[in-house]
């Protein structure tokens, strides 16, 4: 649907020209502004928000001080601008015109307060020191800006050139440091900085040769602290210019990781999912937070980032996806429930890329689960390291399976994928259980000396970890209580259609795990005999943890038997938690916003047009444009798709959906839509939102924790993001004014 300018005798729309459209501003005072000076007296009596929403002006409107070109394709306005150039008067020309844009007329009075405020805003534009337009020349800047000396110019180049290393540096991913053991410590990226200066100046770049000529033998290219600056303004631009994508598109939610050591300490990787102005998905890299005290302090800091140090709004936030196992997992949980208490739609989900039956046993904090799955991780990294340990583990799941090629081909594939991220992980565990400690016995004994000290040192403990009853139990209940969550958590990672089905098989599955919990004896026979014989085939003593027993003989006295400790101490502790963890994720607003998936057409379809979303819709009506039509506009809705032609197919997915140009002429639905793909818990269409994810692996791969930045990861990680140079080198003299007048 085109733009339409709000300026009176403007005809210009955004489909006939290049120009820019600008939103109403939601700053009430600057919003007052805007109206004053459009003289339309109908838009007086809307609200910020309503003109934001529903109302533009394009940029003819605006001095051309006043507009940013960021990029070829993205303009924006400064802060403080203010539309001024105005046409009141051509409609006389015309007395027979019907203008539907009414002019207010002013008093004299009114004209003069305009005036005044004008000439207020073409002051302050002057005085501003904020980034010149990419779209101005030279000419038209020096005309609005303050004429710079030559020797400023020639430091604006300097900094030019310092940010272009910089940048090199964080994009290539360049070891940052250069510390001597046997000398004072040195700046931790002087020596890449100052090989990348040089080869700069070798390679024909004049202004670096004729400032440095001119300089001192011993003179530093670039002081430790300004290095330091550089790469703090190189990411705050980088970061900026992601949030100001975030911001126009309004919703998101926050994604966290696992923890990154870097020298100074542990921090949380933060990510934002949100659909862009192109209405793409996308999921980027953001920040490194600190990770360090209690859970209160770290959601009230969390939210500070959201809020103040990144200007966004935490009521705008629909999601929460936080990573993490064990103490960590629990940790996140609790900060998590922190903001959803002063946030209750900032709903807390497992992110798209984590299985349910993983998140689920991640949730668990007992101490046996963490156990079990830190030696699955290990045990699985062991065997990826080296083809030769891969080819050893096939040899003994071959010994094991003899007679049956089939199961013995299925589990070598299955061993070679990463099956510690898969729904069935725990049935997969089980099946190669015997395998593993086979030949992890085997590399430990290394009769044939083929395997070096830290490679037998490792199997020896996982051997002694997989050899253990507990562990076994362990992992067989894990394998049972979440065999009835494991299709749900499928559907929920699948197609469109899946997922809105899952939200309706919901309460089935509680229904499902309840009875396990109603009838617990039964299913814990069952599940204590299956591990028992486990053991048995592997020779493992049945028996109660070694660590329970002497803590036991300190106090009493009576014989306790493992199938009533672990029924006790496992079995309903693993079951009340799975049962808390699912009510805890989805809740009700969780719920009906995946219900709300119905408005896909497919999933229409599959529904014979019979969907009933506005049972459902009240979770997000306060965040559409037009609530009150709502119902109209989802019986159209429904009507266009049902009597679509023949040679028209559904759209499968929000994706989809999002692009097909019709969705344009349905606000409320196309609200909907952008809402529901940045939840957390759907999958990225084409994996294209992953790779903020992926890029962060590879750095941590890559980089040795004494090298590791976070200042030169975060560009590392976002170097497909536009880097403007001019944007970096007006921000650095802004916060640094000393150095940029030196």
């Amino acid at each position: 649907m085109p733009n339409f300018c709000a300026a009176p005798n403007c005809t210009r729309k955004s489909t006939q020209s290049d120009l820019a459209f600008f939103r109403f501003p939601r700053d009430p005072e600057r919003c007052r502004l805007w109206v004053e000076n459009c003289r339309r007296a109908d838009l007086e009596e809307k609200t910020p928000d309503q003109l934001n929403k529903h109302y533009r002006l394009c940029a003819k409107h605006f001095e051309p001080t006043m507009i940013c070109k960021t990029s070829p394709y993205r303009t924006v306005l400064r802060d403080t601008a203010i539309p001024t150039i105005f046409d009141l008067t051509s409609h006389l020309s015309n007395p027979h015109s019907r203008h539907r844009k009414r002019i207010k007329v002013l008093t004299d009075e009114e004209v003069r307060k305009i005036k005044e405020r004008r000439l207020e805003s073409s002051i302050e534009q002057l005085l501003s020191k904020k980034d010149k337009s990419d779209g101005q020349d030279d000419t038209e800047t020096n005309d609005d800006m303050p004429q710079l000396t030559a020797h400023q110019k020639e430091l604006r180049e300097f900094l030019r050139s310092l940010f272009e290393v910089i940048i090199l540096i964080g994009k290539q991913n360049f070891p940052l440091s250069s510390h001597s053991n046997d000398g004072p410590e040195k700046n931790s990226i002087m020596s890449t900085f100052q090989a990348l200066v040089e080869n700069r100046i070798n390679a024909g770049d004049e202004f670096l040769r004729g400032r440095f000529e001119a300089s001192p033998v011993n003179e530093e290219y670039c002081p430790a602290s300004q290095q330091r600056q550089l790469l703090e303004v190189s990411e705050r631009c980088v970061r900026e210019e992601l949030l100001q994508e975030v911001r126009e598109s309004r919703f998101f939610s926050l994604v966290t990781g696992e923890l990154v050591e870097f020298p100074e300490g542990q921090h949380l990787p933060v990510f934002l999912r949100f659909v862009d102005q192109t209405n793409t998905l996308r999921e980027e890299f953001i920040e490194f937070l600190s990770f360090d005290g209690e859970e209160l302090s770290m959601a009230d800091k969390l939210e500070y980032h959201v809020t103040k140090a990144w200007g966004l709004s935490m009521e705008d936030c629909r999601g929460q996806a936080h990573a993490g196992f064990g103490v960590l997992g629990n940790r996140m949980k609790a900060i998590a429930t922190q903001l959803m208490d002063k946030y209750p739609m900032a709903v807390n989900s497992p992110c798209s890329t984590c299985a349910l039956n993983v998140h689920l046993a991640n949730s668990i904090p007992l101490t046996g689960v963490q156990v079990v799955i830190s030696v699955l991780k290990k045990a699985d990294g062991f065997f990826k390291a080296t083809p030769q340990l891969q080819a050893e583990l096939d040899n003994a799941i071959s010994i094991l399976c003899q007679g049956n090629e089939d199961r013995a081909s299925d589990l070598k594939e299955s061993s070679r994928a990463i099956w510690t991220d898969l729904h069935n992980v725990f049935e997969m565990a089980v099946d190669l259980l015997e395998p593993l400690l086979l030949c992890m016995d085997s590399v430990h004994d290394n009769e044939d000396l083929k395997w070096n000290d830290q490679i037998t040192s490792d199997a020896y403990a996982i051997s002694e970890a997989l050899a253990d009853f507990e562990f076994v139990v362990t992992l067989v209940v894990l394998k049972n209580a979440l065999s009835f969550t494991r299709a749900f958590g499928k559907n929920l990672q699948g197609e469109t259609l899946d997922v809105f089905f899952a939200a309706n098989s919901l309460t089935a599955v509680l229904h499902s795990l309840h009875e396990v919990i109603d009838n617990i004896e039964v299913y814990h026979e069952f599940w204590f005999e299956e591990a028992v014989h486990l053991a048995m085939a592997m020779e493992i003593p049945v028996k109660v943890p070694r660590l329970f027993l002497r803590k036991q003989r300190a106090v009493e006295t009576l014989e306790i038997q493992a199938e009533s400790f672990f029924k006790e101490y496992l079995t309903v502790p693993v079951m009340e938690y799975v049962i808390q963890e699912i009510k805890d994720i989805f809740t009700e607003n969780h719920l009906k916003a995946l219900k709300c998936l119905s408005l896909v057409p497919a999933v229409m379809g599959q529904m014979k047009f019979n969907t009933s979303e506005e049972a459902h819709a009240d979770v997000f009506r306060s965040d559409l444009p037009h609530p009150d039509t709502l119902p109209a506009e989802l019986h159209c809705w429904r009507i266009k798709w049902k009597h679509r032609g023949k040679e028209v197919s559904l759209p499968c997915t929000i994706h989809e959906t999002l692009h097909h140009s019709d969705v344009k002429f349905f606000p409320n639905v196309n609200a909907f839509l952008k809402i529901l793909a940045s939840l957390p818990v759907l999958k990225l269409a084409g994996g294209q939102g992953e790779t903020g994810q992926r890029r962060l692996k590879a750095y941590l791969l890559d980089t040795p924790l004494s090298h590791r930045s976070k200042n030169l990861a975060m560009l590392n990680i976002n170097y497909h993001i536009k880097m403007d140079l001019e944007e970096m080198v007006e921000c650095y003299i802004k916060n640094y004014p000393e150095d940029g007048n030196d």
